[in-house]
């Protein structure tokens, strides 16, 4: 049962994970990062709402969101226009959209980028006033700092060497560091792509969807179906409607999602198992939204960037939002009776049996192929040299 109960959520999101991935992928192939950068470098809401629009649909996760938000901030972005693109980037995209209409409903499909993008301005805008009020001294500081400081501030993609550490059998090896590995999303590809017909840009933006954007969402992702599939399989319906409605169960929400690392498509299928555990919509909202935006390196990030007072700036206007949008998806649920439950087994009467099974099929090989490469190093570093 909790076999079939997994594949059932697997041929449910399949066809549309792909076309998220797909327009994902097509978004990194046309965008240029430095047109990106050009419409973040201003002060106050304009540039905040830019930063929040921009960022919702682009390919980016918790992981290289990181590196993308220091290279605008450095690119010249202000602080509300970073903190508006570090909010809205991993809260919603073009992919858990898709995800989250065929596991939760139209409803919640619309909902949820409303309030990612609301969370990330309203974050900005609390983030920015503090930065309008230090512009004087900003300035005076930022007067005296010697070109040597300013040399050391590299972007999060400078040509830095990694540290070379020799392996126990032979030869050295080179290890990339983290950072490193994130700024492969963050490319300025668009632009290099520049002169390249449409033809081989969208090859290339199928390519970057199979190889790094599955890369980043497999292994979530597989744990967030197979969470779903145990709740379904062993929790009965009721088992959590004692405290899954009401402000109490979304502060749960807060404190299970802020030391969570995980990207809005695989939070979905996990809120879809919430869901079916009994937790109230506006709940798992708070968690779709909250769990994205406030991990633990994200949080380093603003803190090291941005300043401290930036930080609690961040986690009021992400967590305040997520808490308003609950209580008011509540009201609306209960109050217009909107459905809000996962559609399971409804995808195969929208799409035709071979276009479901074909993109199953598709991305179980793209998985695979991502876990088989996950393997051999881990071995080696297990059984090194035995």
């Amino acid at each position: 049962m909790l076999l079939l109960n997994f594949i059932d959520l697997f041929l449910d999101s399949a066809p549309w994970l792909l076309l998220g991935l797909i327009f994902a992928g097509l978004l990194k192939m046309f965008v240029p990062m430095k047109w990106i950068h050009k419409q973040l470098g201003g002060h106050g809401f304009k540039s905040t709402l830019k930063a929040a629009l921009i960022g919702a649909p682009l390919p980016l996760c918790s992981c290289g969101v990181i590196p993308a938000a220091v290279g605008l901030r450095r690119s010249g972005a202000s602080k509300a226009a970073t903190t508006s693109f570090l909010v809205s980037t991993p809260e919603t995209g073009v992919d858990s959209i898709t995800v989250s209409y065929v596991l939760l409903g139209p409803f919640m499909a619309v909902v949820r980028p409303v309030a990612a993008i609301t969370s990330a301005i309203v974050a900005g805008l609390l983030v920015g006033k503090d930065e309008v009020q230090k512009e004087s001294e900003k300035n005076v500081k930022s007067s005296s700092v010697s070109p040597s400081k300013e040399t050391n501030k590299s972007t999060c993609c400078s040509s830095h060497k990694a540290p070379e550490i020799k392996s126990c059998c032979s030869g050295t090896v080179s290890e990339q560091p983290e950072t490193e590995q994130c700024c492969e999303s963050t490319e300025d590809i668009a632009t290099q792509l520049q002169g390249t017909s449409i033809i081989g840009r969208i090859l290339k933006g199928f390519h970057f969807a199979a190889t790094d954007l599955v890369k980043d969402i497999t292994v979530w992702l597989l744990l967030g179906l197979f969470f779903a599939a145990l709740v379904q399989t062993y929790v009965p319906a009721d088992f959590l409607v004692k405290w899954g409605d009401g402000i109490l169960a979304m502060l749960v929400m807060v404190i299970i999602s802020v030391p969570m690392y995980i990207c809005a498509t695989a939070s979905t299928p996990i809120a879809a198992g919430l869901l079916l555990a009994g937790v109230s919509p506006g709940a798992v909202l708070v968690f779709m939204l909250a769990g994205p935006a406030t991990n633990i390196a994200t949080l380093g990030v603003v803190a090291n960037e941005l300043g401290k007072r930036a930080l609690w700036g961040y986690l009021g206007g992400v967590l305040s939002v997520a808490l308003v949008s609950g209580i008011l998806v509540n009201y609306l649920v209960s109050t217009f009776g909107i459905a809000v439950i996962p559609q399971i087994g409804e995808q195969h009467q929208l799409l035709p049996e071979i276009v479901v099974h074909t993109s199953a099929i598709i991305l179980a090989i793209l998985m695979a192929k991502v876990l088989y490469n996950m393997i051999p190093k881990k071995l080696k570093q297990k059984n090194c040299c035995s």
